[in-house]
């Protein structure tokens, strides 16, 4: 019996766009002789929805699509489509008016739901507020004797003995396992961050091992909004080992194969389609060059990377656009995402905005332009000088008898955010901005100004992770991408003479060790002083990371690469006392 894998990235309520790719696949697995296709978790409406569920219309729509799709698949096939499912008990019992459910289609009909019974509540997931759990664990018998368990993402995430007890009433597996299915399949949507796919793989083998029962798991891959999903979709064997991998941030087609007699899967080639020829960025195609063997990602550097380019293609792409601008200053930040731009969009859709004040370096505008260069990318330089003087002009007045200070310096800022905004409404091109999260943790940014933008592209990468990327994308390609002198001079706003960041902040090395451990491990102050870290500094960065929330509530979405990240699943108050 043979089973398909599609690999989906679907855009969020685009239910014509994702049934038709859902379609395509099913005529592609069918015309390879296959029984089964399996799709990803909420495929047909994509993922996250948010609050376009709690839209009657949208539900209604969805579950037309859901009927017409059931017609126009191929009958011989039965596919396993992620959806929405209407509570047919809601207004007798409460709860909440739909399901989080897996469709199976077949013969032209709908002819059975399994609905998702472990909804997460944690980081940037929040499907109690949407979905009503399922009850029941079940399972479709599949060519008469094959008993196929279901399963939709975190069903799979409750293993008490891989690690610990968590706060869910079942164990959907466990109660699969007790029915003696023959295979478990998992619709997912599971979102990237760094380290992820090898303990989703770990997580899966041990429990494939743990219940002798194989594993098909089919992840979503694409971004939406600040989200990412890697894709990386696989099979494990009833021994827990892996057979089967899709690619990694991209969309992907693969068949396995059930043995009745083993009861168990085995891998079949059926793609023989030689890898295409490496493609170096500055050249033709999109850049960075593909690895010939799919999942071999050598580093996380790399997977990061990956992660930000695709972020940045769809969220460009789902968003309606086809170019962007940023503001190129010749510092580090602005260049990675000038690189990752590059990459994702192609050099001829980024342009590169050169805004020189008169504390502008030389050798910042030179790196500004030998960068461009080696992307490829057009610039345009505005001077911002004039506009500074007049600005001081119109406000001497009122800062007579003051000394020159941050007003001063965030009014360049701004300056620089408005001729930014105004190049991007002029000529329809999306703002990124080029902060990153060392700088958005501790409110080292301009509220108007610098944090102007649509997309922040590496608002979750921390500063030494920016150094990190840049040297690992030169010696990727082995040549420089980033000019040399961007990764050895000290980083600068340059925003008054001789300045430079550790005037205002804590070496970042230094700096990045407390937010890691502030922000994504939860440590107190008196924990990361224990660690090593001088207290006084400590205070500091935690003073300045709450009184900055302000900042980041009003900031681009941003795209999530860890564990803790500033964004959807980021609910700090802005006023509030500290104890």
């Amino acid at each position: 019996m043979k089973i398909a894998i599609a690999q989906l990235n679907p855009t969020v309520g685009d239910l014509t766009v994702n049934a038709q790719r859902i379609l395509d696949a099913a005529e592609k697995a069918f015309e390879a002789g296959c029984n089964l296709l399996l799709t990803t978790e909420l495929s047909l409406t994509g993922y996250p929805p948010r609050d376009l569920l709690i839209r009657p219309s949208f539900i209604e729509a969805t579950t037309e699509k859901l009927q017409q799709l059931a017609i126009e698949l191929p009958p011989e096939i039965a596919v396993l489509v992620g959806t929405v499912q209407r509570n047919l008990d809601y207004q007798k019992n409460g709860g909440n008016p739909i399901f989080n459910s897996a469709a199976l289609l077949e013969k032209g009909e709908i002819k059975q739901y399994f609905q998702k019974r472990l909804l997460p509540t944690y980081d940037v997931f929040d499907e109690d507020r949407y979905f009503e759990p399922g009850l029941e664990s079940h399972f479709f018998v599949l060519e008469e004797t094959i008993k196929v368990g279901v399963t939709i993402c975190e069903d799979l995430w409750n293993d008490e003995q891989f690690w610990g007890k968590r706060n869910y009433p079942c164990n959907p597996f466990q109660d699969l396992a007790n029915l003696n299915v023959d295979l478990v399949v998992n619709l997912s949507a599971s979102p990237y961050q760094v380290g992820k796919q090898k303990f989703r793989q770990s997580l899966i083998s041990y429990s494939a091992k743990r219940y002798n029962t194989p594993i098909l798991y089919a992840n979503q891959v694409g971004g939406n909004d600040d989200l990412i999903f890697d894709g990386c979709s696989f099979a494990f064997n009833k021994n827990g080992d892996k057979i089967l991998s899709l690619k990694p941030f991209d969309t992907d087609f693969e068949i396995i194969e059930f043995d009745p007699n083993t009861q168990d899967l085995i891998a079949v080639l059926v793609d023989n389609t030689p890898p295409s020829p490496p493609r170096v960025m500055g050249g033709t195609g999109s850049g960075l060059r593909q690895n010939q063997e799919i999942n071999l990602i050598e580093s996380e550097d790399q997977e990061i990377w990956l992660a930000l380019v695709l972020g940045v293609k769809d969220y460009v792409r789902k968003c309606g656009f086809s170019q962007v601008i940023l503001g190129l200053s010749g510092g580090i930040d602005s260049a990675l995402v000038a690189a990752i731009a590059t990459e994702a969009l192609g050099k001829e859709n980024v342009l590169g905005i050169l805004m020189p004040s008169p504390y502008s370096s030389d050798h910042s505008i030179q790196d500004a332009l030998e960068l461009a260069n080696n992307l490829g990318i057009k610039t345009q330089t505005l001077p911002i000088g004039d506009l500074m003087q007049t600005f001081d002009q119109t406000l001497e007045p009122m800062f007579a008898e003051t000394s020159f200070g941050l007003a001063e310096e965030n009014l360049q800022s701004r300056i620089r955010g408005t001729l930014l905004m105004a190049v991007s409404n002029k000529f329809g091109h999306l703002l990124l901005t080029t902060g990153n999260k060392s700088e958005m943790a501790v409110g080292y940014c301009t509220l108007y100004g610098d944090m102007n933008g649509g997309l922040a592209v590496i608002a979750d990468v921390p500063k030494t992770r920016v150094y990190s990327l840049c040297s690992w994308l030169n010696q990727y390609h082995g040549k420089e991408i980033i000019p040399h002198h961007v990764l050895v001079k000290p980083p600068s706003a340059e925003l008054k003479p001789g300045q430079v960041d550790q005037d205002s902040l804590p070496p970042y090395e230094i700096l990045d060790d407390i937010l890691y451990r502030l922000i994504e491990k939860h440590q107190s102050c008196d924990e990361i002083v224990a660690a090593g870290q001088v207290e006084t500094v400590v205070k500091k960065v935690i003073q300045l990371v709450m009184i900055a929330e302000f900042k980041r509530r009003q900031a681009a979405p941003g795209l999530k690469i860890s564990d803790r990240a500033f964004g959807t699943g980021w609910r700090m108050p802005i006023a509030k006392i500290l104890s």
